[in-house]
């Protein structure tokens, strides 16, 4: 694992991204209204991470304009919670997205294994340990064990995303992939507002 750099309340202004670059987030669970942001890891593929730590309250200019920014794509895994997380926490609609999990849904229709961990040991002969994922992401120092667990969530996506954009083009489904991401920004929205569980296309 390569070098990892941690932060306070935003990016740095000097550390920029180009083209694209890998996002997480750990929160203190999963109910948007409820529980809060406390994590955001980023990665540009380099073996590089930087772990963003999220106040309680107030603004993180940096990190959010580059969530906004339309020349860098942001690669998610399960783009849906963290794109809501950080519209409801900064009021920032992330764009452009790329999620490896809808894509793996979308080629692999072989198996049901999309999570991260199974992605990363079949595609990439990488272990990733899940055993940090429930930990205290609130507590006021993040243990060594924590801070390497954040990093792998992003490090590997990068070259997932190529894994994935070979076999939706194998799969002639790069189309409709694209139109799924297009489509997450507005999904958060509707998570944030209130749709969550409600189908709004049902009859």
């Amino acid at each position: 694992m390569g070098a990892i750099l941690l932060h306070e309340h935003d990016l740095p202004a000097d550390v920029a991204f180009s083209g694209s670059v890998a996002v997480d987030t750990e929160t203190m669970g999963l109910k948007l209204h409820r529980d809060r942001l406390c994590l955001v890891q980023l990665s540009a593929g380099d073996g590089t991470c930087h772990l963003v730590r999220v106040a309680p309250e107030g603004p993180a200019p940096n990190l959010c304009a580059l969530m906004a920014d339309p020349s860098v794509v942001k690669i998610f895994h399960f783009a849906r919670f963290d794109v809501a997380m950080l519209l409801a926490r900064f009021g920032v609609l992330t764009a452009p997205i790329y999620c490896t999990k809808i894509a793996s849904k979308l080629s692999r229709t072989n198996t049901d294994a999309h999570g991260l961990r199974a992605l990363c040991k079949e595609l990439l002969g990488v272990e990733i340990s899940k055993q940090m994922q429930t930990s205290d992401w609130g507590a006021p120092t993040l243990s060594p064990e924590q801070q390497q667990y954040a990093a792998s969530d992003v490090l590997y996506l990068h070259r997932l995303r190529d894994h994935m954009d070979a076999l939706l083009a194998r799969e002639g489904r790069t189309d409709l992939a694209r139109a799924c991401f297009d489509f997450l920004p507005q999904r958060a929205r509707l998570d944030v507002a209130g749709w969550a569980d409600e189908d709004v296309f049902a009859h």
